[in-house]
């Protein structure tokens, strides 16, 4: 308004067709930035980079594209959103994790001579490719480790233990240890989350990828406080384990029963009780495995087919003795057909060949013990009552062949079920050889004396709705009472982890 009121006289001013190649005289080459000298920093940053991480190799191929855009410098140098990036980084204490790892320091001090122009001898080109390089890199290390975890258990655990090698055949099988569906960066991830630094959006997706696990804010407030350095450890480890995101989260309410091998501790939850016992898991050697899913069924009185491990280590030196398979209630079947074959037809390459199985009876003095809780699982592992309840009386429980021996069988069976009635549970106590409590089932008593009757009383039982189950491995995890107990690592796998967290330490 205050032009038009000016131009009365109808003369023009005389600037009033100024351009910027007006000022192009006052140009510095120190502070120009150049495209070309930008690339050929980035390349070389690229080649001197070791990748010790994804996120440090998907930062790479992205800066060895021919086609990459840079991502925070512009023409008018980096703009807020290095700030927002760095105002997380800087809570990376909050996590035990050192600043160092994502090279805040600097980031800061860079950021400040590039918006100060004190560039230094080495030009303003290069200080801004090295920021460039650095927030990329800094950014994609902190998204994939909150979003998906800094430590990924399926690579880790499931190729730590040797089961089997062939030296000629240079071949290694590993014993699995962890089956957990989780979710996992894909290919694309990094693209998505340079795409949020563009539009502008990354304080949002920052947010939003943070741990939402109470059981993690709770380890999280207990970091500031930790009186040695081993605890320290170990709750940033477990704090990592809580990062997981779960196709199957640990469950807050309804019926869910939860087995933390540290604890020797099987916890089943309900919104009306709460029921806990100690549990017996596999030693050192047949470790037992991490996994989640559904209690679906039980089986009383369940045969036992001996693994083929055991029968590899145990069973095989005995082939043809029928003195062992009688004491120990061994038959020997054939697969393909499924009949039963005498022990002494059967040579030791034949129980080797896997062509053959090799099944304890069921009843007293079953290893599985008198009932078996199923579920569908890659490792032929399940709960299950014991013929050796001494072994619960032990401290150190780590002494099965990978299953769970859980101390309280008829209990854990009465939980699973849906308001059982009366006679169902005396069916599977008289099935298991425990007293009955009702009036039918102390006549059944009495009209069976024979043990084998008994035990055909009732075979399988389903488990509607399906419990959900879920073997973890916590060494810092509340205990019956909801008090965050300390246990023992068992397996070694803090050690294992921590020694891949230590790039972020």
């Amino acid at each position: 308004m205050l032009l038009l009121c000016g131009c009365n006289s109808g003369n023009n001013h005389q600037d009033r067709n100024i351009t910027m190649e007006a000022f192009s005289g006052l140009k510095t080459p120190a502070f120009v930035l150049d495209r070309h000298e930008i690339d050929a920093c980035l390349r070389k940053l690229v080649r001197e980079d070791a990748g010790a991480t994804l996120a440090d190799r998907q930062t790479c191929n992205y800066y060895r594209s021919t086609d990459n855009r840079l991502i925070w410098v512009s023409r008018y140098g980096i703009d807020h959103r290095a700030d927002t990036l760095l105002s997380w980084l800087r809570q990376a204490g909050d996590m035990g994790f050192s600043e160092r790892a994502f090279e805040v320091e600097t980031i800061m001090q860079d950021l400040q001579r590039l918006r100060s122009l004190k560039i230094g001898p080495q030009g303003i080109s290069q200080l801004a490719a090295q920021l460039e390089f650095r927030l990329t890199k800094s950014c994609l290390r902190y998204c994939y480790g909150q979003r998906f975890g800094f430590v990924n258990p399926q690579h880790l655990l499931n190729n730590l233990d040797v089961e089997k090698s062939d030296t000629v055949k240079k071949t290694v099988k590993y014993r699995g240890l962890f089956d957990v569906e989780m979710d996992h960066p894909d290919k694309d991830y990094a693209a998505q989350v340079l795409r949020k630094v563009r539009n502008d959006s990354l304080d949002t997706y920052l947010r939003e990828i943070q741990p939402r696990d109470s059981y993690y804010s709770r380890l999280q407030a207990m970091l500031p406080t930790a009186v040695s350095s081993e605890q320290r450890k170990r709750i940033i480890v477990n704090m990592e384990r809580s990062r997981w995101r779960r196709h199957q989260p640990i469950a807050t309410e309804g019926k869910r029963i939860v087995v933390n091998i540290p604890a020797y501790h099987l916890y089943a939850y309900s919104d009306v009780e709460t029921l806990d016992m100690r549990v017996v898991c596999g030693n050192v050697k047949t470790k037992t495995p991490q996994l989640s899913s559904n209690i679906e069924w039980m089986e009383i009185n369940p045969q036992w087919v001996i693994p083929m491990s055991i029968v590899e280590t145990d069973v095989v030196r005995h082939a043809g003795d029928t003195a062992y398979f009688t004491r120990n209630r061994y038959n020997i079947y054939e697969r393909a057909t499924n009949q039963q074959v005498s022990v002494e037809s059967v040579s030791r390459q034949m129980l080797l060949s896997g062509k053959y199985r090799v099944a304890q009876e069921g009843g007293a003095g079953n290893s599985l013990g008198r009932i078996v809780f199923r579920f569908k699982n890659n490792f032929s592992v399940f709960l299950h009552d014991t013929s050796n309840p001494g072994a619960f009386s032990r401290d150190g429980r780590a002494v099965s062949h990978g299953c769970v021996r859980v101390a309280k069988p008829f209990e854990l069976a009465r939980f699973v079920l849906e308001d059982p009635d009366e006679w169902l549970l005396d069916k599977i106590r008289i099935a298991m050889g425990l007293s009955p409590e009702t009036p039918h089932g102390l006549d059944y008593v009495d009209s069976h004396p024979e043990a084998k009757d008994r035990n055909k009383l009732i075979g399988y039982v389903p488990v509607k709705p399906r419990v959900p189950l879920y073997i973890i491995y916590y060494t810092l995890w509340p205990d019956e009472n909801g008090v965050l107990q300390t246990w023992p690592d068992v397996y070694g796998y803090d050690e294992v982890m921590w020694n891949q967290l230590k790039p972020y330490l």
